[in-house]
């Protein structure tokens, strides 16, 4: 049987659902190469962020020279400008450099949380060739006196700026922490957003009891991870117009394929990666045919949404019903 993986993702013809997520390994030319070689459809490179763009325009480092002891123990968390992965002209560069070394699709990053100048830095990697944009919301309400209404509009607003200054496909990474996703995806499609990447991580902060200082720590995902994001995929399948990419967790076939019977178009991966390799997406790629063989799919199309709430037979697993049965149907033996 000739299994077809295409799907489409942002209105792209993709040849399989395997994107390489936001992360360093799409930072250079040599392995989204290599990436593409193993036999992913797309990439989305590391995110260009709104502080760095704000940093290099306002000249930053008059600040460092002067010695702005006023606010030293702040700039600890800020990198020093020679820390940054990839500026603004060479994240552009980066772009450029892509396109010419490989076929799939180069989907950018740009990660921000308010309305500002840096915006236009979404034109600009259109303009460097980039196929789509992914807008990677990463905000953290830590002002106890802003509404969650506020925060909702904070994104709306940010979302519907960015789609106006460009004419690619708009993607918006969010997280789950909203009191109603659901409304708030429909409410970002309707700003304009073209997908929805579901979810994002928000990497938590540490505390080092040695040195009694608050640190960042980035752990990797665990399959678990995917249980959450395939919750609200498999939710809002066909009820948000915006395609959708499921991300944080898939580490192999089952884990792919469980994201596109929720409903999602594509499955993003970076973990993994890091774990076990490029040829882990070639891994994924082959876990899947034979799969859809064994269970006589032909095509991505065919099952994709095929365990949505919609369709699925018990539609309530999704809901509160999915609690109820797992907390009593546990049997584990006590420690």
């Amino acid at each position: 049987m000739s299994i077809d993986l295409s799907t489409k993702y942002l209105g792209l013809k993709l040849k399989n659902p395997v994107v390489v997520a936001a992360c360093p390994l799409t930072g250079e030319a040599d392995n989204l190469k290599k990436l593409e070689e193993a036999g992913a459809a797309a990439a989305v490179l590391p995110s260009l962020f709104e502080e760095q763009i704000s940093f290099e325009e306002a000249e930053t480092f008059n600040v460092y020279e002067r010695g702005a002891d006023s606010f030293a123990e702040a700039l600890r968390y800020f990198p020093e400008m020679e820390d940054y992965r990839v500026g603004p002209d060479a994240y552009l560069d980066h772009i450029e450099k892509a396109k010419k070394a490989v076929s799939m699709p180069i989907i950018a990053s740009l990660n921000g949380t308010s309305e500002g100048g840096w915006i236009r830095y979404a034109r600009l990697m259109q303009d460097a060739g980039a196929d789509a944009l992914e807008l990677n919301i990463y905000f953290i309400a830590a002002d106890v006196n802003k509404s969650g209404q506020e925060v909702e509009q904070q994104y709306v607003d940010l979302v519907a700026a960015v789609k106006k200054s460009i004419s690619i496909p708009l993607a918006v990474k969010v997280g789950p922490y909203f009191s109603s996703p659901g409304n708030m995806a429909i409410r970002l499609s309707e700003a304009g957003a073209d997908g929805l990447v579901i979810f994002n991580r928000f990497l938590q902060p540490d505390i080092d009891l040695e040195e009694l200082e608050v640190s960042p720590r980035l752990v990797l995902s665990s399959k678990f991870e995917a249980m959450l994001p395939m919750r609200w995929v498999a939710i809002l399948y066909h009820r948000v117009k915006a395609s959708m990419a499921l991300t944080s967790g898939i580490h192999d076939a089952q884990g792919m394929l469980k994201a596109l019977l929720a409903g999602a178009d594509v499955g993003m991966i970076a973990s993994v990666l890091y774990t076990k390799g490029f040829d882990q997406i070639s891994a994924i790629l082959e876990g899947m045919r034979f799969w859809m063989e064994e269970k006589e799919y032909e095509s991505i199309e065919q099952l994709k949404g095929a365990m949505s709430q919609q369709n699925c037979p018990t539609p309530a697993a999704f809901e509160r019903g999915n609690y109820m049965k797992a907390l009593t149907s546990f049997t584990g033996e006590l420690i």
